[in-house]
């Protein structure tokens, strides 16, 4: 963690070491009026002048079913701690919750930079509000690999949706989780659809083709795509084409209409040579402006097909269940690499093996095998 941070003074008590959030410092207070900051200092407890009392994981669920905007938000500001003593209380909150989870359709939104989600998210995200929904929506910032911060700035994006009370935004800072979305992305959705939000959007960080571990928490993967951005066959490879259960091609308005549908074309006839991502359903390439309001409804009735034909079918439940699998693997594997990381055994020789690997003097399978057996002797 950089040295020009603090702990900002609405932390939860107690160790917060594994607490994600930080302050960077800033310009002093103390001047036109605005008081001196009295936040922390290394080495010092933070002087709190108004701290929220503490709720109970009873309390945070009943907050978050009877649809408490403030708890749901502190709801999942716990879940995404690493804290300790934070991640026990939020399984707590979670085992409450689980019974009132799974009534929504979690859509999986990606693309590359510049494609529009934010702006396509947040015209279907009010079309579907009109519609009569709830909507959720979990951006993923990518987050500096120097500093470790994130902008977090998809809320300013999406001015209208933010606006709307059936309809609540939460950006997280994806960290150094790899596949486009953030460490603790299921167990916030999960919060999402206990609070009564029928419809959850999760929109990626937006890199490229490792976009895929998305696929494996959405009932239905949605890539948009750019027309006249360069090579068109650029973007038809097997990864993240052939995980989507529909691809759209936006910003089709304007003189932008015919380059588009060119593109879809091209598209629609790749898509017939990769397998399907979902048995029984076959994937389609579409086109809609976000910015003109057209398309969205199509989108949308795609949606609402595929969750009708797979559900008939029996591969929606299915998919949700390998999916829940799947969770409790990944968690194993995060487990296991943190009893790794702080194994004393390991502490202590880690530095001396990486110089060794550094400096040419021992292969990096022999550095691997080395460091495991320290840890398998030893735990």
């Amino acid at each position: 963690m950089a040295s020009n941070t603090k702990m900002p003074e609405w932390a939860p008590e107690g160790d917060c070491a594994g607490f994600a959030c930080r302050v960077m410092d800033g310009v002093a207070a103390g001047h036109d009026g605005i008081s001196a900051y009295s936040g922390t200092e290394e080495g010092k407890k933070p002087v709190v002048r108004h701290r929220r009392p503490q709720l109970t994981a009873q309390e945070y669920a009943d907050g978050v079913l009877r649809g408490d905007r403030a708890v749901l938000g502190r709801a999942i500001t716990l879940v995404e701690s690493n804290a300790g003593h934070h991640i026990e209380k939020a399984q707590e909150v979670l085992k409450v919750l689980l019974p009132f989870t799974g009534n929504s359709i979690r859509v999986g939104i990606t693309g590359v930079p510049g494609v529009g989600k934010s702006t396509f998210i947040e015209t279907f995200g009010c079309h579907l509000i009109e519609q009569g929904h709830k909507v959720a929506v979990l951006a993923v910032d990518p987050s500096s690999s120097i500093s470790g911060g994130s902008i977090l700035g998809d809320k300013t994006r999406m001015e209208r949706l933010s606006r709307e009370e059936r309809c609540f935004i939460r950006p997280s800072p994806a960290g150094s989780t790899l596949g486009g979305v953030a460490r603790k992305t299921r167990e916030t959705m999960l919060v999402c659809e206990a609070a009564g939000f029928d419809v959850v959007l999760i929109e990626t960080v937006g890199v490229g083709q490792s976009e895929t571990t998305v696929r494996s928490m959405v009932d239905f993967f949605l890539l948009l795509m750019l027309a006249g951005a360069g090579d068109e066959l650029q973007g038809i490879k097997k990864g993240i084409m052939e995980l989507a259960d529909a691809l759209v091609i936006n910003k089709a308005d304007g003189k932008n209409k015919l380059i588009a549908e060119t593109a879809r074309s091209e598209y629609e006839r790749a898509l017939h040579y990769l397998q399907p991502s979902t048995e029984g359903w076959v994937s389609h390439a579409y086109t809609c402006s976000a910015m003109a309001n057209e398309g969205i409804d199509e989108v949308w009735k795609v949606i609402g097909k595929y969750r009708e034909i797979t559900g008939k079918s029996g591969v929606f439940e299915r998919h949700r269940k390998e999916q829940s699998i799947k969770w409790v693997h990944d968690m194993v594997d995060d487990h296991l690499r943190s009893l790794f990381v702080k194994h004393p055994g390991v502490n202590k020789i880690i530095k001396d093996i990486e110089r060794s690997v550094a400096n040419g003097a021992m292969p990096a399978v022999a550095a691997v095998q080395q460091l495991i057996s320290v840890f398998e002797c030893r735990s």
